[in-house]
């Protein structure tokens, strides 16, 4: 007997991707309301979350306002 054809497995790793897709944002559901828990006098908005490269530039352009303030 033949194995399945591609499009049986195309289908086997849609579905795989989904279920993952599935569990990321689950994590990041459960992670957003632990954090709303912690903190819940919180200002901070929880629709989007800092990627590491933007809390660095972040951080730099931080350091760099009070810099540009003691110049003027």
């Amino acid at each position: 007997m033949a194995g399945r054809g591609p499009q049986s497995f195309q289908k086997k790793l849609k579905e795989q991707q989904r279920k993952e897709k599935q569990q990321e944002k689950i994590a990041k559901r459960l992670e957003r309301k632990r954090l709303a828990e912690a903190s819940p006098g919180s200002d901070t908005d929880l629709d989007f979350e800092i990627q590491p490269q933007d809390a660095e530039a972040q951080q730099q352009e931080a350091e760099t306002q009070p810099q540009e303030a003691e110049r003027s």
